[in-house]
């Protein structure tokens, strides 16, 4: 089933979206691994369900920048498919992987379906619930690096996302955001005003065509 639709909107007005369940299965060749990614569109996922752009452009900075992931201790906030964290994983790092209970099926079929033939090189993917500013106290703050690839769009949730953020990377992790700047949804806004209030903030990627940027944060050493 194909419904038509603005990939680019994450609340599409058209709800044929959500009529019924259905998976679509892609193949992403990225630093040399090949991920098999299931999303499973329908009612419960909703924008969990996709592989968003801002996602791969991350992956991809990572090969360019040549960013050191082998045996980082790495957390990654809302997965949704994982495709970011199963190919840390799948190159060395120490993964764990969160988003809202409902995300967390799909994200144990992708790491299953992307177990390396030889194993894990590392420990195997840890899934696990993170609601934002909720529970976040329940996680370690020893952390190498913390990935976010396009969850910047619920401006509600910006303040709980910031208090997550601050806990996690308090012991010197670098963070590192990918999105898409949805003026619509005060994107810019978060990386202009709430990230800055905590964290040293540099823009390190700007792809012009599809409004995409990247960001590396450091919480200050005020916080």
């Amino acid at each position: 089933m194909t419904c038509p639709r603005d990939v680019d909107d994450p609340f599409p007005v058209d709800d044929c979206l959500f009529a019924e369940t259905f998976s679509q299965e892609s193949v992403f060749k990225l630093l040399g691994q090949e991920l098999k990614i299931s999303q499973v569109f329908g009612a419960n996922l909703g924008v969990a369900a996709q592989v968003w752009e801002a996602a791969l452009h991350l992956c991809r900075y990572f090969e360019e920048q040549r960013v050191e992931l082998t045996g980082k201790r790495v957390i990654e906030l809302g997965a949704g498919t994982g495709v970011v964290g199963i190919l840390a994983a799948r190159l060395g790092a120490a993964v764990t992987l969160t988003d809202l209970p409902l995300a967390l099926p799909q994200l144990r079929a992708n790491v299953s379906a992307n177990t390396p033939s030889s194993g894990w090189p590392s420990p195997p993917p840890t899934i696990l619930p993170l609601s934002w500013g909720e529970d976040h106290m329940k996680f370690i703050s020893d952390w190498d690096l913390v990935l976010c690839a396009d969850i910047i769009y619920l401006p509600e949730t910006y303040p709980l996302l910031l208090e997550t953020l601050t806990h996690l990377c308090k012991n010197g992790a670098v963070a590192y955001l990918s999105s898409k700047m949805r003026r619509e949804h005060r994107t810019p806004g978060f990386y202009e005003e709430d990230l800055p209030s905590r964290f040293n903030v540099d823009l390190v990627h700007r792809d012009d065509k599809q409004n995409i940027n990247i960001y590396r944060a450091l919480l200050r050493t005020d916080q």
